[in-house]
């Protein structure tokens, strides 16, 4: 590990444990670098990717201060399929699956970085090439084939990130949900409880009610990622039969459990037999020199499900997944043939060979380069455009913004005044089935930074204040009232 991540792992240490608490500054990069015998380059390294994590807040002139933060809950909320199924809950939902239709400006709310960031050339030459092979009949791939040749190419990614899975492990989907959706089905039957986390990505929640299963959710901190000692009770109180956790940049708060976190949770499952299906389509996209290790690296019993795609992070709209499925790649695979379409197998061909010849490494540090730029910019119109008490964690990679409006900020009523004026945001009570976070919003900054994008930004900020001042009107009017009333 690089010298300024030990450096930034060891206050971040203090900052979880309470020796440093919020709003105590951290020592000056002069003091230090003389403790940790650093040069101060590599402190200023170690205090920018705590910067980066949302642990810490750096002052004009004053030096860098331990961030602020709610103190997590220790709530476990059971949810049937009932309360799933309640029409505000779903309505929102597909209130706001309409308005990615319908708004002129839909990209702030979008799942999916911009096209516009991707070599679209090179991949359109390997999805021409795979089409021409596909028609001769004499160089043709057969499915089987086509689908080897790109497993292959997915071994070895996991290979250059550290993790060895076996090729006959790895089965190829038509995209990640697939994967997941499989996984769930084979691990599950109608009426089970799984593991989820709170806030989860909103297809979650679909998964859980096409499948009728009953969910336990796990709080995630937005900076230290899900709350193992939540976990550790809900698998002694609860008949939990599997977990879907994203443990790197996790959906929609941009959390990365650490490396040993990771490790904790791997063994606390085997403990308990639990497998975990781990949802890590975003993890090519971190800010850091070295990603962190997928949850599967530290896995020795087969029981985690590692799910992944190219959609975030080579070809948006190119349906294509895959899931290393340990122990369970047979049943997988098994139920995979039974139950969905293979995955295009011209765009498998297309993959594998832009994999292998089409430097897949330069595209990505070209897109992390990019992405943090745009985060930088996202960031600072949020705070310029915003209300004073607006709060933005800032994750380590990705393409997402987690928002915090200030009190008298309803975030489905900025969802709606915003609607209105064609932008589509993503309300955080959609990532949630008990529909909490009503304060909460998910911003994508995954598009090239334009005007038109800042007067987004400063639309919805516009809109906010708006929304605030009502609202102290409306408490001001109330309080008026009142006093009126008991004079009479």
């Amino acid at each position: 590990m690089k010298r300024y991540l030990q450096v930034a792992a060891e206050f971040e240490n203090l900052i979880a444990n309470g020796t440093l608490a919020p709003g105590v500054r951290l020592p000056s990069v002069r003091r230090a670098s003389s403790s940790y015998r650093v040069s101060p380059s590599t402190i200023f390294q170690a205090y920018y990717t705590l910067e980066r994590q949302g642990l810490v807040v750096a002052r004009p002139r004053s030096g860098y201060f331990v961030a602020s933060r709610p103190a997590p809950t220790k709530s476990l909320a059971i949810v049937s399929k009932s309360s799933i199924d309640e029409a505000d809950g779903d309505s929102l939902i597909i209130r706001f699956m309409k308005a990615q239709r319908r708004c002129a400006h839909p990209g702030l709310g979008a799942s999916e970085p911009s096209a516009q960031l991707f070599p679209f050339g090179r991949i359109s030459r390997s999805l021409i090439a795979a089409t021409r092979r596909m028609a001769s009949s004499r160089n043709a791939l057969s499915a089987r084939e086509a689908e080897a040749d790109l497993r292959r190419q997915i071994a070895l990614r996991y290979i250059v990130t550290g993790v060895t899975v076996p090729i006959e492990e790895i089965v190829v989907t038509s995209g990640a949900l697939d994967a997941l959706m499989l996984c769930l089905q084979v691990l599950t039957r109608p009426g089970d409880t799984i593991a989820i986390e709170r806030p989860a990505f909103h297809a979650v929640q679909d998964a859980i009610k096409r499948l009728r299963l009953k969910a336990v959710e796990i709080p995630v901190d937005p900076h230290r990622g899900l709350d193992l000692g939540v976990l550790e009770a809900a698998l002694r109180q609860h008949p939990v039969r599997a977990c879907w956790f994203m443990t790197t940049l996790h959906q929609p708060t941009g959390a990365t459990l650490s490396d040993e976190r990771k490790e904790a949770l791997v063994r606390l499952l085997a403990k308990h037999d639990v497998p975990l299906i781990e949802d890590d389509v975003f993890r090519e996209l971190h800010f850091g020199l070295t990603p962190a290790y997928p949850a599967k690296h530290f896995d020795s019993n087969g029981l985690v499900l590692h799910c992944g795609s190219f959609s975030k992070s080579l070809v948006p709209g190119l349906r294509l997944g895959w899931v290393a499925a340990g122990r369970y790649a047979a049943r997988i695979e098994h139920a995979r043939w039974l139950t969905m379409t293979p995955a295009s197998v011209p765009v498998q061909c297309a993959i594998a060979d832009y994999l292998e010849h089409g430097d897949y490494d330069r595209l990505l540090r070209k897109l992390r380069r990019e992405l943090a730029s745009l985060q930088n910019r996202m960031v600072a119109a949020v705070v310029r455009y915003f209300p004073k008490g607006t709060l933005v964690v800032r994750p380590p990679g990705g393409f997402f913004l987690w928002v915090q409006l200030p009190e008298g900020v309803e975030a489905v009523e900025l969802f709606e005044m915003a609607e209105a004026h064609e932008i589509a945001i993503a309300p955080g009570a959609v990532f949630s089935c008990g529909r909490e976070f009503r304060r909460h919003i998910r911003l994508n900054y995954g598009r090239p930074w334009t005007p038109d994008v800042e007067k987004e930004i400063h639309t919805l900020g516009t809109l906010a204040r708006r929304a605030m001042a009502e609202q102290r009107t409306a408490r001001h009017t109330g309080r008026e009232g009142e006093k009126w009333r008991q004079g009479r």
